[in-house]
């Protein structure tokens, strides 16, 4: 009888399998590999060889702590000549005396997750088992049978690959791309998402479960929305909203998600300390890409936040403008969310594809902080009875909004407001290169369309579908210079009187900061006309002077102003009101890598930033991250004072990293100049 077949050990070919499964940068000395696409394995067998005759192959995966072969979380398989690319198996490739070498493969929807690979041998009545090692399996865009199957590879390359992109703020008239290292590849951080989903409450409520359920990234969107944010779990951030960030981290100081994933492992998976839309946008879409789920960020203009899915946003307005009382519904200057590319087996034809998801959060949905996957079509089609939310993100870029104006007397006069648009400049990254797409087409019909129409008849949208009144008169915002912080300048609100008739009447025209959710600060600037008269055929322009020593100590890190003005025409009992929130642009930061960038060679960059401000700035530090393999955040503190006009410099070590195209993105930020952030493409050349 022959000998028992030993095992001396087993290469899982982590280079070649790296490589070929869009992994190499999480290959470092484990095995990730995505599903649906065979990779290699060799076995070293001590004495003798595998004899195909005489012996018996069988191989085991399992993943969770509890798999089972009924919830599709642990496989037995033997060495078959077949490939059967819907199933688990494993193939000869190639043998060569004591080394043989494997093929195996997976199915495209088994549930991702770490895994342990056993084999089993038995040569007549002798058999062995052997750890053969672990490997974690991803989604895989690029095998056609995975729910996340993209047919672009560009695509690809930016969806699921990219590790830094831009995320948009600012308002729909300046809109301002913000750098972000999503860092999905970076040490450490494919180990969190999966202990991200290791401590989700519904792993711990039922684990088996759970890891089934993991083939499908309709769940895993869901799981991640509500892990991301830490309302109702263990989740990653906090988030605050009041501009008092003292014991944390303020959410605009951030730059990339690592920091962020890193501290939440660090400090025992507690919460860190501060997020808004866009951190816990960012962050989740480092953790779908790290997961092999193609994600981008997107941003959207003037959203809404309604709360009884009525479609109706109301303010209530004293007789001078002002909001009587900050309130829970309001429209955002910008709101950010992810989208994830899928099917969705679980709804009509049609609806596969880009998929809204929300993590911050806003509204419970189905009991927990967590919004989506809804997909984008639906909005579009105006189907809110589609899983998951589509009511509230329906609303999101499709609300009205209604202001009431309350007289001393008490009665309430309703006010026209033609300058505020719901959802506009919906924005993410182009594929490829450094600049926006404007995407929103894919979530609203051209206004006014017969498609639009149908959609908000669909949604019963009842107050866009009715008609709205002409007064003659319009009003609208108007800035004629570039706005930079540190300067003073002008608004105007400019005023037309298209009728024939002479309009007597009062002009309130005010400025307050803004944070970037609708929440007003103090007024920097005002203006009371109470005796306008507007010529019949006319246009006027009344200039508001806006004072950098009145907006400086109130301006949140949103860098927002919003100009509210209110015309009123007592004989007429009318009221139109125009608003304009107005973005003040930082200085640029200047980037210069000093030197040739050349492999593994330690780089120098060189950061610069003049201040724009007519007073000195304190407490000046920069903050740089990306060039591949930084272990940590760079930062660099500046002596005091910086006075006006001068130029500030550091100078920041980098880490050596490889061939290839790296971005730096970089913060800065003192007393007065809060989060001003750089970027910089830099390609390392062969050393």
């Amino acid at each position: 009888m022959a000998e028992e077949l030993i095992l001396e050990r087993c290469d899982l070919e982590l280079e070649a399998n790296g490589r070929d499964h869009h992994t190499a940068d999480l290959c470092q000395g484990r095995l990730v590999v995505r599903r649906g696409q065979p990779f290699w394995l060799t076995l070293h067998l001590e004495g003798r060889g595998y004899e195909a005759s005489v012996d018996s192959l069988t191989f085991s995966a399992e993943t969770g702590p509890a798999p089972s072969e009924e919830a599709g979380t642990k496989a037995r398989f033997p060495l078959s000549d077949a490939v059967d690319e819907g199933a688990w198996t494993a193939s000869v490739v190639d043998q060569q005396d004591k080394v043989l070498s494997l093929q195996l493969c997976t199915p495209a929807n088994a549930p991702i997750g770490l895994y342990c690979l056993t084999l089993e041998t038995s040569t007549g009545y002798q058999g062995s088992s052997f750890v053969l090692g672990h490997f974690t399996l991803l989604f895989n865009a690029w095998c056609p049978a995975d729910a996340v199957y993209l047919d672009s590879d560009a695509e690809r390359r930016e969806y699921v690959l990219s590790q830094q992109g831009f995320i948009y703020q600012g308002s729909p008239r300046f809109i301002k791309s913000m750098p972000w290292n999503f860092g999905q590849f970076e040490d450490g951080i494919l180990d969190i998402c999966l202990i991200l989903l290791d401590i989700n409450p519904k792993f711990l409520r039922d684990c088996g479960r759970d890891c089934s359920r993991r083939n499908n990234p309709v769940y895993l969107g869901r799981v991640v929305s509500a892990m991301v944010n830490c309302n109702d779990d263990q989740g990653v951030l906090l988030g605050r909203w009041d501009n008092n960030y003292g014991d944390g981290v303020s959410p605009m100081s951030w730059i990339g998600s690592v920091d962020i994933l890193r501290r939440w492992k660090d400090h025992g998976c507690q919460h860190v300390k501060y997020g808004q839309c866009w951190v816990f946008a960012a962050v989740a879409c480092t953790v779908l890409r790290c997961l092999g789920i193609p994600t981008r960020v997107v941003t959207n203009y003037n959203s809404a936040h309604d709360q009884n899915s009525n479609l109706l946003i109301e303010y209530f307005r004293n007789e001078f403008g002002e909001l009587e009382a900050n309130k829970s519904e309001m429209i955002w200057n910008f709101h950010c969310w992810v989208e994830s590319w899928m099917t969705r087996p679980d709804l009509e034809v049609g609806y596969e594809g880009w998929q809204a998801i929300d993590p911050t959060p806003q509204e419970k949905s189905e009991g927990t902080y967590c919004c989506g996957p809804v997909p984008v079509r639906a909005i579009k089609e105006g189907d809110l009875s589609t899983k998951y939310d589509a009511p509230f993100v329906f609303a999101e870029v499709n609300a009205d909004v209604v202001d009431w104006i309350r007289q001393e007397d008490g009665s309430v006069h309703k006010s026209v407001n033609r300058s505020l648009v719901v959802g506009l400049k919906i924005s993410t990254k182009s594929v490829g290169r450094d600049e926006r797409e404007d995407i929103t087409h894919a979530y609203k019909y051209p206004e006014g369309s017969a498609e639009e129409r149908a959609a908000f008849t669909r949604a019963n949208h009842l107050n866009k579908l009715a008609e709205e009144e002409e007064s003659g008169v319009a009003m609208r915002i108007r800035v004629g210079q570039d706005l930079n912080m540190g300067s003073d300048f002008d608004v105007f609100a400019h005023i037309t009187n298209s009728t024939a008739e002479r309009r007597d009447s009062r002009l309130m025209l005010c400025a307050r900061t803004v944070s970037y959710n609708g929440v007003l600060g103090p007024e920097c600037g005002t203006k009371d006309l109470l005796n306008l008269t507007l010529e019949p055929f006319s246009e006027n322009s009344i200039p508001l002077r806006i004072l950098y020593e009145r907006y400086s100590s109130y301006l949140t890190e949103s860098n927002l102003i919003k100009v509210r003005g209110l015309l009123m025409e007592p004989a007429a009992n009318s009221y139109l009101l125009a608003e304009r929130d107005l973005y003040l642009e930082n200085p640029e930061i200047k980037i210069r890598v000093l030197g040739e960038p050349k492999q593994n060679r330690r780089l120098v960059a060189e950061v610069s930033l003049r201040n724009p401000l007519p007073v000195p700035l304190l407490g000046c530090v920069f903050t740089v991250e990306g060039a591949g393999l930084t272990k940590k955040q760079q930062s660099v503190e500046v002596s005091d004072p910086v006075e006006a006009g001068e130029e500030v410099k550091a100078r920041v070590d980098l880490m050596p990293v490889d061939v290839g195209l790296h971005k730096l993105v970089v913060n800065f930020e003192c007393d007065k100049l809060k989060s001003v952030k750089g970027y910089r493409n830099v390609i390392i050349g062969p050393a």
